[in-house]
């Protein structure tokens, strides 16, 4: 499905503007102007010959500005990384480091990267009408989660990696400023002597990252909001990281008139180890560390020999051919949904979604609500006044199906228009781009601070073969991505095939609205305590059971040795599987009972039931490389596609019955 949608993302993209097509509803010059915008940009990365001309060059200015920002003056004699300032150069600074660190980090922030800490712009958990800042650590020290920093051949490897390409980079930024002489603070900086980059100072760096990946949290505790949902006071929050001046970054990125009274501070253990980690690291390790996340940052915007070792390193790791590389449309296709995704979205849902998809999709969905009230009613294991309050945050999850209507509204070209107003893109200029649309979305994301919360925009722009349920929001959103077969059939088809892939897919999103994260929430999406200690202990007990199941699920780690999945990591996914297809296995029987559906030819050694649960299977069925299955279990609150089939089917009485299974209870049960 996910190939079907790219390949006609590609197909929009390369096609003249829709002007000579009969059922093509939005024709205007403003219309067309977006679509300009947006084949500009594709055409931008496409043209690789222009991109392989740019090489490293515009990386390079990046990491020199970098350089000049946080400089490594002789390196080797300093003895303080942060030493006192004698005036205070900027308000509210203390340590001459933090004055360059904070600067370092507000320009790469700009960028779209985050280093030592990210910065997120979100609803506030227990006020979710108000956008908050929220410090958490990044999601990648640098390798793709801490596992991989205890495994002593990836870090060797990685090692050599670092040193090849910011050796490479090095050499070609002597090579372009060979005419010059000036005063050297960094590696990057113009220089017109050789150098070789040093072995010990890769080895600094590694060990730094290696102890940020120590530091921090573990992969199921940094979305658990009974763990992350730590307010503290600006200079409580600054007392955590004195070396990085979080009202600087603020006043810096935010409107002047925002003044924040609380930050939510993911982990305060993790930001007083960075600070610990700070202290003890010299000036240049910092820097590189600086310099090596903007390179993995920007790295897939560059085509240069210099880049190429990270290329193979980040393919062994997925288990790819080291030099495979991916189609040139494919990176432009994600480009510019990334990019220009909501202009994007409008031609894809004028060419690939009708009102009566809308339709069929807004009522799968209502009927799998009423299959949750149901069940809830029915549910002896909560209390009285915990299922009536269930029953009315069910009845109040908003639904958006689709495509967003507002912030903005993609089937209008002028909000389209002055959405992207402000973000210039050429047809020639790919890397230049990529800089505009970095700033851009920081600017638009900081710009929420002192607003209240926009409860109509979308996550997801409407191609993404995905869905979502927003606790803070109460609301389940399916772009029209994933409302495409074979997930999703015209109403025509026979309805079993619908509700048994996109049906289990609408009930799974919903059950995360009282799973062991969406239960925090009430009907409102507040993070309260709206359960009592009878509905939780009993919650607890039979969500026990969803951990021990899944943990018997393994798949080959790296020594071969069997690697378990974390079940209490994929707890929130696996207890939303199992109500997601009781609910719209139920909702579909309703259907069935009152508009009788026929089998498909071929199926005729199946019942529809049967047939049901092929649907869902058939959704699930995949294949993944040993190297990006072990990647999942690190890091994926997901479990692999063939535990979705095998526990969600264990864990369904309707399964066992429709199969005529020996055993007839499920393996776990909670709706």
């Amino acid at each position: 499905m996910a190939e079907n949608s790219q390949t006609m993302l590609r197909h929009i993209l390369e096609s003249p503007y829709p002007n000579d097509q009969a059922d093509y509803t939005s024709h205007s010059s403003v219309d067309r102007e977006n679509f300009n915008k947006l084949k500009d940009g594709y055409d931008a990365c496409m043209d690789e010959e222009k991109v392989k001309q740019a090489g490293a060059r515009p990386l390079i200015d990046i990491l020199r500005k970098l350089e000049e920002l946080f400089p490594a003056m002789n390196p080797h004699e300093a003895t303080d990384s942060f030493p006192l300032l004698l005036n205070q150069e900027q308000k509210g600074l203390t340590y001459l480091g933090e004055t360059q660190l904070s600067d370092a980090v507000v320009f790469l922030m700009s960028l779209g990267v985050e280093p030592l800490v990210s910065f997120e712009i979100d609803a506030d958990d227990k006020d979710p009408d108000s956008m908050v800042v929220m410090l958490r650590a990044p999601q990648s020290p640098g390798l793709p989660s801490k596992e991989y920093y205890k495994d002593d051949d990836v870090l060797a490897s990685y090692s050599r990696t670092i040193g090849q390409v910011l050796e490479g980079l090095l050499r070609e930024a002597e090579h372009n400023s060979s005419s010059l002489q000036h005063q050297r603070q960094g590696n990057f900086a113009s220089s017109g002597g050789s150098s070789v980059f040093k072995e010990n100072l890769v080895k600094a760096l590694v060990d730094f990252e290696s102890q940020l990946a120590e530091a921090t949290p573990d992969t199921e505790e940094v979305n658990d909001v009974t763990k992350y949902y730590n307010p503290r006071t600006l200079d409580e929050t600054r007392a955590l990281l004195p070396q990085l001046s979080i009202p600087f970054i603020l006043s810096s990125l935010a409107s002047s008139d925002y003044k924040p009274d609380r930050i939510i501070v993911g982990s305060p253990s993790y930001l007083k180890s960075v600070s610990s980690i700070l202290r003890s690291a010299s000036k240049e390790t910092i820097q590189v560390y600086l310099v090596w996340k903007t390179v993995q940052a920007w790295a897939s915007k560059v085509e240069h020999e210099a880049l190429k070792p990270l290329t193979r390193f980040n393919n062994e790791l997925q288990g790819k051919d080291p030099d495979a590389t991916e189609e040139r449309w494919r990176t432009c296709v994600r480009e510019a949904d990334n990019s220009l995704g909501w202009i994007l979205s409008h031609f894809f849902v004028e060419k690939a979604f009708s009102e009566e998809a809308r339709d069929f999709g807004n009522r799968i969905v209502a009927d799998i609500r009423k299959q949750y009230i149901k069940k809830l009613g029915a549910t002896e294991w909560m209390s009285k006044d915990v299922r009536e309050h269930g029953i009315e945050k069910v009845r109040n999850i908003v639904q958006k199906i689709g495509f967003p209507t507002k912030s903005p509204s993609i089937r209008e070209p002028a909000a389209l228009r002055d959405y992207y107003e402000s973000l210039n893109i050429s047809n020639s200029a790919f890397f230049s781009n990529a800089v505009s649309i970095a700033k851009f979305n920081t600017k638009h994301e900081w710009s929420k601070l002192g607003k209240p919360t926009n409860r109509d925009e979308w996550m997801m722009t409407a191609p993404t073969v995905n869905a979502y349920y927003n606790p803070a929001g109460n609301e389940i959103v399916f772009p029209a991505g994933i409302m495409q077969a074979p997930v999703f059939y015209d109403p025509s088809i026979p309805q079993y095939l619908s509700y048994g892939s996109f049906g289990a897919v609408s009930g799974h999103e919903l059950s995360h609205a009282f799973d062991s994260s969406g239960r925090h929430y009430d009907q409102n999406g507040n993070f309260t305590d709206w359960w009592n200690n009878k509905t939780i202990e009993s919650f607890k007990e039979k969500a026990q059971c969803f951990v021990d199941q899944y943990h018997e699920f393994t798949v080959p780690g790296p020594d071969d040795e069997p690697l378990h999945v974390n079940g209490r990591l994929t707890l929130g996914e696996n207890i939303a599987d199992a109500g997601g297809l009781s609910a719209s296995f139920e909702a579909w029987k309703q259907r069935e009972r009152d508009h009788p559906a026929q089998l498909l030819p071929g199926f005729h050694g199946y019942t529809k039931e049967q047939v049901f649960f092929i649907s869902y299977a058939n959704f699930w069925c995949g294949h993944a490389r040993k190297e990006e299955a072990i990647n999942g279990i690190y890091r994926d609150p997901h479990s692999p596609n063939w535990a979705r089939i095998l526990g969600t089917l264990a864990n369904s009485r309707d399964f066992a019955e429709s199969f005529n299974c020996p055993s007839k209870e499920p393996t776990c049960e909670l709706w």
